[in-house]
């Protein structure tokens, strides 16, 4: 099956309302629904393996949430609702925003966001943001490797056992490529013109259709389900 191309201003449309049926989840199934919603619509764009396995992910925690509210008492289910409970929360937010920067370019952001009339003020930030989270991600594997040459184990036991050689070869240069990967992505982009104030094109065709109304409809809907759950309506 051929991937589907949603609009860019659909995504964000979807992003908005995603964080808004989190805020307003009456109960952690309707958070587990509005997880496989953005399943479905991460298999109709095409990312199969991030969606499958991001499911998966959240079932564990969903299944760890329930286990923590009826196994568990006194103190140590206080601490793992508290803590489940914003995992529960941030997830749906996270995933649906993991398939929205893997299926846009950001070209295509910036011409969307301009066809809606957004300020430079908003637009410049949000694609110099758009292009550092993939090559954070990329600096973030070479330091992890570069750790192993080293017999330096990245995870959370390794940090537990050596926190101080963790901190060194982990953070200290994680931080010192980052503010060096921002200040050669905004010159980049200045340098490509984002600032000029002339219309921008974009090869990629942006348009509402069908599918984007149908999609926004799905959200809205499942939304206005949440508030009714809410308030005792159904």
């Amino acid at each position: 099956m051929s991937a589907i191309r949603f609009d860019p201003r659909t995504k964000l449309v979807l992003l908005f309302m995603c964080v808004l049926c989190t805020m307003f989840a009456p109960s952690l199934t309707y958070e587990l629904f509005l997880v496989i919603l953005a399943a479905v619509f991460g298999l109709l764009s095409g990312q199969y393996r991030y969606t499958f396995f991001g499911l998966i992910a959240y079932c564990l925690i969903f299944l760890a949430t329930k286990l923590s509210i009826y196994h568990l008492t006194g103190i140590w289910q206080a601490i793992f609702i508290a803590f489940f409970g914003l995992v529960n929360k941030v997830y749906p937010c996270g995933f649906m925003a993991g398939i929205m920067i893997a299926t846009t370019k950001t070209g295509e952001f910036m011409a969307a966001l301009y066809k809606i009339h957004m300020p430079d003020s908003f637009v410049i930030p949000f694609a110099v943001m758009m292009r550092y989270l993939p090559v954070v991600k990329e600096d973030w594997n070479s330091i992890t490797d570069a750790m192993k040459m080293r017999d330096v184990s990245p995870s959370l036991k390794g940090t537990i056992m050596h926190p101080v050689m963790t901190a060194e070869c982990l953070y200290v240069p994680m931080m010192m490529a980052a503010s060096n990967t921002a200040d050669e992505l905004s010159i980049a982009s200045v340098t490509r013109g984002i600032e000029n104030p002339n219309p921008r094109t974009c090869l990629t065709k942006i348009n509402f259709s069908v599918k984007d109304v149908l999609a926004v409809c799905f959200i809205l809907i499942y939304f206005i389900i949440g508030l009714l759950i809410r308030r005792g309506l159904l």
